[in-house]
């Protein structure tokens, strides 16, 4: 008892030593400090509601002006490279027009270039907003209204540009633009204090969209806001946010914009001060990807900067790594949405682009890429292939098993184990390369969707571009009126017939119901598939092909008809 009592006291000790030696390493907040964070606080809530407020506002303008007739309307600074070009609208200083060279809407000999960016003013705007914001009412910054003067007459790779405007109260705003070879703006912001005192401004940039329809069903690429905080991939579907409204994330890094299937704008923040990024619902169909930076401090008679670079062109992969490692850009592929087989998508499209360059076509690429495959799976389909040469070398004496035990089902099961087991055959075998099939499949099937150096690439015949279905339809060819559900093209047809042929080298199941269900694979395979990228289904009827030639000289070899 004594001793019980001896350990409670030295316990309340150690306890009290403890307490002591924690209040003394980790003091309490004096009353001042307190203060001091509690106006932090109420500061970040005051500048994300002058954001929210003043500059994140869209102008409410029904649309009804024509993209022409909008960039016709304000005066414009142009800009141009050998893949972009467009114009910044002076009043505001935005980024609002902005089209692709490099690819077209259609294959179509007149089609027009990809217009990424568009003025506010038109039916469905997307466009950039940068600027400075302030907690004090009565310091002037620029906004949408703001007209800035500029000495050049151009933006281009070899001649940056500089944007001025002064707000009348000693405030000199300032903006350097310069643009690479490819898809990538770096601008600096500046402000030139000329007062006596000193004055606290806050960076910030928004990237605004509006879409025909929030409410469309997703596609098998993610298409919607995204972006890297903290070094996490944020996805953001549209019709997300008509429930959330908003999503707001601190971060010290990162990036955060719009993804769709093969053209990707975003904002690229600088490591060296704190953001608040945020997602939201502005109005009706219409979204934002904004941030603000921390308050930086503008001493009387000096300046300060920050920086932003700004990402608007196409998903092309090579250039979004390169970008990643010249930047220090964290996870900035991911742009490309490579889905769960990660590991797998990207090595294949750097496969299939290689073999590309070796060989001048795509289409061939896949065919090649598809040898290659079947040449790696070669031993692990071989011993499928022979397992099942043995067990349909089997097939009659399963069925005599069948005649003799009947509906004595468990009899049924341990003669046909004890025949396997004689046989040496494992009946799970065949299904291994199967297993390994299905992840390279849905691999190439996300690479064909996602890879836009496979848009619109043509292959032999009537195949002109890999990423879309087959268009020689039976509806074309037979003049017949088929359902869209069942209109499919030649290469899927030919790929059902491969998976028939198939379907007969290998053994039947002895059940009736599962062989029914067995012999009609071929078929939904073929109306599934047939809707598919041409690519794939081109893809999975060499694969097949390479198959069957070594599943039939297995059995040639084993003596099976």
């Amino acid at each position: 008892m004594q001793d019980d009592v001896k350990r409670l006291y030295l316990t309340l000790f150690v306890a009290m030593i403890a307490l002591f030696l924690f209040n003394k390493i980790f003091p309490k907040p004096s009353e001042e400090a307190l203060e001091a964070e509690k106006q932090a606080a109420e500061e970040v809530i005051k500048k994300e509601e002058v954001l929210k407020q003043d500059i994140a506002k869209i102008e409410d303008i029904t649309p009804v002006l024509s993209v022409k007739k909008a960039l016709t309307t304000d005066t414009r600074l142009t800009f141009a490279n050998n893949d972009i070009h467009g114009s910044i609208r002076l009043k505001g200083a935005r980024l609002d027009s902005l089209y692709l060279k490099k690819y077209k809407e259609s294959l179509e000999a007149d089609s027009s270039e990809i217009e990424l960016l568009t003025p506010a003013k038109t039916q469905l705007p997307y466009y950039t907003d940068m600027g400075w914001v302030s907690t004090d009412p009565n310091i002037k910054v620029p906004n949408t209204n703001s007209v800035w003067t500029v000495k050049q007459s151009a933006l281009s790779p070899e001649s940056p540009i500089t944007l001025e405007w002064d707000n009348g109260q000693g405030l000199k705003f300032i903006r350097r633009i310069s643009l690479d070879d490819a898809y990538l703006f770096k601008i600096q912001q500046s402000v030139e204090n000329n007062t006596s005192k000193e004055v606290v401004l806050y960076p910030y940039a928004l990237i605004s969209k509006t879409i025909e329809d929030a409410d469309l069903p997703s596609s098998v690429v993610h298409e919607g806001m995204i972006g890297v905080v903290d070094n996490n991939l944020k996805e953001i579907k549209y019709k997300d946010l008509k429930k959330d409204r908003e999503r707001s994330f601190k971060t010290r890094d990162g990036w955060a914009g719009f993804s769709d299937r093969y053209w990707f704008t975003a904002f690229i923040l600088n490591h060296e001060h704190k953001h608040t990024i945020k997602y939201s619902q502005t109005k009706e169909n219409t979204f934002q990807v904004d941030y603000i930076g921390e308050g930086l401090k503008i001493q009387p008679k000096s300046c300060i900067s920050n920086d932003i670079m700004l990402f608007a062109g196409a998903k092309e992969i090579k250039l979004l790594d390169n970008y990643k490692k010249a930047y220090n850009i964290n996870k900035f592929d991911l742009a490309v949405d490579f889905g769960w087989y990660y590991f797998l998508t990207k090595p294949f499209f750097y496969i299939l682009d290689e073999l590309y360059h070796f060989i001048g076509n795509m289409g061939w690429a896949i065919l090649l890429f598809a040898a290659l495959l079947r040449l790696l799976m070669f031993p692990v389909a071989n011993k499928s292939f022979e397992n099942m040469s043995k067990m349909k070398k089997i097939q009659p004496k399963l069925a005599a098993l069948q005649e003799k035990y009947g509906n004595d089902k468990a009899a049924l099961q341990r003669a046909t184990l004890e025949m396997y087991s004689k046989e040496k055959i494992n009946p799970a075998a065949g299904c291994l390369p199967m297993l390994i099939q299905i992840p390279v499949f849905f691999s190439l099937y996300k690479v064909l969707n996602i890879s836009i150096e496979i848009r619109h690439a043509p292959f032999i015949g009537w195949i002109k571009d890999l990423s879309a279905p087959d268009p020689l339809l039976l509806s074309q060819w037979t003049h017949l009126p088929i359902p869209s559900l069942l209109d499919i093209g030649v290469w899927p047809i030919i790929m059902g017939i491969t998976m028939f042929i198939q379907q007969k080298l290998s053994p039947a199941p002895t059940n009736k119901d599962q062989a029914r269900a067995f012999m009609l694979m071929p078929l939904i395979f073929t109306f599934m598939l047939g809707h598919f990228a041409s690519g794939l289904v081109i893809y999975w009827t060499l694969s097949n092909i390479l198959a069957l030639i070594q599943q039939k000289a297995i059995m040639a070899k084993n003596g099976v008809e």
